[in-house]
């Protein structure tokens, strides 16, 4: 039932809270750090050990797959609580760490594509790509 994948996404995401307060708390800043990030990750786990153990039928899936559509919505809308202006003003740590994520990142792009077996590439767009697509999507929508 649909009901169950939103169930399993509230339940991940309070404990993502969870962690995200008590991480606050043990690094000294009164704001969650990484709350839905956390349940996201956590989300992510669950759902594919239930699908692999068949506990997680689509009807449930459908129930998770409704609110990722709304997640970045939620991501901003948390943001926008954050006190991005303080944050600069109090030091210049937060640009720090902002750089230093980014540069993490940058450095697992080359890591990360060498993971599973090389594809084979893409064949060379033609003239008549747009029409195929736009009828192949049409075809999939009926």
């Amino acid at each position: 039932m649909v009901v169950y994948g939103v169930a399993a996404l509230a339940l991940c995401l309070l404990i993502g809270e969870l962690i995200g307060e008590a991480l606050g708390i043990a690094v000294g800043v009164d704001a969650n750090v990484g709350g839905v990030g956390f349940a996201m990750i956590l989300l992510v786990l669950v759902t594919d050990r239930l699908r692999r153990r068949g506990l997680f039928p689509e009807s449930s899936e459908r129930g998770v797959m409704f609110w990722s559509s709304m997640y970045i919505p939620i991501v901003v809308a948390m943001a926008s609580t954050q006190n991005v202006a303080e944050a600069l003003t109090g030091g210049p740590m937060a640009i720090v760490a902002g750089l230093a994520a980014l540069a993490a990142a940058a450095a697992l792009v080359p890591v990360l594509a060498r993971i599973g077996p090389p594809a084979d590439p893409l064949p060379p767009r033609g003239e008549g790509d747009d029409a195929r697509l736009a009828g192949s999507a049409r075809t999939k929508e009926a």
